[in-house]
């Protein structure tokens, strides 16, 4: 029987997709004569050839860009939205290759075919997928190839990794229940056991992996545990007490030969990386062609009202901490940073404001052009040169970073964003170092689909004015 996570259902994926890339091209052949009614469309013979070598090289070729892309690592992949932009991304650059091949080798395949056959393997490689994860979620077999997840330490550490256990989307994990480490409040958190109960618990409740969840003051049990988990059948691991150290969450790195923790691990991986520098390049590149004569004319509208500089650098705290230099259209009279103090209040709470809506520092350029988010635009260059991104957190001015708390720093686990979800939802209307929460939501659900969604809905704010200050 396949298990969704194994090397066996990988290798049938791998098998599946060759076929159906095979399938697909013999589909398209068979079809295109009956393209030949469309008046864009040249007529070929009725029966249109696809050279034999074809259907061994193409599904060989798309199998391993799916392959180097990670198509087949079903853990990469939980939700569905990232599989599905994973599988567009890897149809896209193998469909880029094979069209190379054509273009060295068989000339005389008709284009119409070839993007009849690009179009229908991503449809019938996307089917199965749906297909296989609607099995894998409704059979009933699925309860009986569970991990069972005991919990040792039923304290705020294990509580939280628990939390995040049951919040987990992988239809194969189930939490067991915790141990009690002997430090945690019975009464806040109800426990299977002690730890001089462990091998008992594990065994009655069919427990497939230990978590070790235990406080700093408790780690002298730790070769205690180990001890006793030494002869059981059962995967270890350990949740460590300092997480709340990382800006969002740890990896294990090879440092100098050696495995240790990154604390400062980016909240997405090197694939989304991939996806969302190829987006933030392809998108920068195509909007700088409308955007040049406005820029131009923003431009000339400052110098004219205010004399140089026209643009304005200013030091922002970006990815990792780390600062860099944001470049924004001057909206603001010469002397404006030296006034900032004229203008920062605070709020019932006493959280620093540091944006007013009558700010009186701006011109009347700067207006309009903070109106229109104009102001912005020479931020593209940023994007291009990697130190922002199109979407993500806004960088913030290292003055306010320094009187953040830990888990505001958290935001800094991306790059940072042109815009992002807090500006469209709310902008200047909600100062951004008080509803870091906004950043967060976006980092723990990231995705090039929500990407996408945040800047259809940046558009409709910007037309609106919404917070513009």
């Amino acid at each position: 029987m396949l298990r969704r996570f194994s090397i066996n259902f990988a290798l049938f994926s791998m098998l599946l997709d060759a076929l159906s890339v095979a399938f697909c091209l013999w589909f398209a052949a068979v079809i295109r004569p009956m393209l030949n009614a469309l008046p864009f469309i040249k007529s070929v013979a009725e029966s249109a050839v696809v050279p034999a070598s074809l259907y061994l090289l193409f599904p060989s070729l798309w199998v391993v860009i799916f392959s180097a892309l990670s198509i087949y690592d079903g853990r990469k992949f939980l939700r569905a939205a990232d599989e599905l932009a994973a599988l567009f991304l890897s149809t896209f650059i193998a469909a880029v290759s094979s069209a190379g091949i054509l273009y060295f080798s068989f000339r005389e395949v008709s284009r119409a075919l070839f993007i009849l056959f690009v179009i229908s393997t991503f449809l019938v490689c996307l089917l199965w997928r749906v297909l296989a994860r609607i099995y894998f979620r409704t059979r009933p077999e699925s309860s009986t190839i569970s991990r069972r997840l005991l919990v040792v330490g039923a304290g705020p550490l294990g509580q939280g990794v628990g939390k995040q256990i049951r919040k987990s989307r992988s239809e194969n994990l189930t939490l067991v229940g915790f141990v009690n480490d002997g430090y945690a409040d019975q009464k806040a958190a109800a426990s299977l056991g002690d730890l001089g109960e462990l091998k008992t618990l594990i065994n009655t409740y069919h427990v497939t992996d230990v978590v070790i969840a235990l406080p700093y003051s408790a780690y002298h049990k730790m070769s205690e545990i180990a001890l006793v988990l030494e002869h059981l059948p059962v995967g270890v691991w350990i949740a460590l007490g300092f997480f709340d150290l990382a800006l969002y969450r740890t990896d294990i790195e090879d440092f100098a030969g050696i495995p240790m923790l990154d604390l400062r691990a980016s909240a997405i991986d090197d694939y989304q990386r991939l996806i969302k520098r190829a987006f933030d390049l392809f998108l920068g590149l195509f909007a700088l062609i409308p955007v040049l004569p406005l820029m131009a004319l923003s431009a000339l509208m400052i110098l004219l009202e205010d004399g140089a500089p026209i643009l304005f650098r200013q030091k922002r705290v970006g990815e990792n901490g780390r600062t860099f230099e944001m470049l924004k259209f001057r909206t603001m009279i010469r002397n404006a940073e030296q006034l900032q103090s004229q203008v920062e209040t605070r709020d019932a709470d006493g959280n620093l404001i540091h944006k007013i809506k009558d700010d009186p520092r701006v011109t009347r350029v700067g207006r309009l052009l903070r109106r229109f988010s104009l102001d912005e635009l020479p931020q593209l260059f940023n994007i291009l040169a990697g130190t922002m991104s199109l979407v993500g957190p806004r960088p913030e001015m290292p003055y306010l970073v320094e009187k953040y708390q830990p888990w505001q720093r958290k935001r800094f686990a991306i790059p940072p964003g042109l815009t992002g979800w807090w500006q469209v939802n709310g902008r200047s209307d909600k100062p951004m170092h008080l509803h870091t929460e906004d950043d967060l939501y976006y980092i723990q659900n990231y995705s090039i689909w929500l990407d996408l969604q945040i800047i259809v809905r940046t558009l409709w704010v910007v037309l609106i004015g919404k917070g513009s200050y």
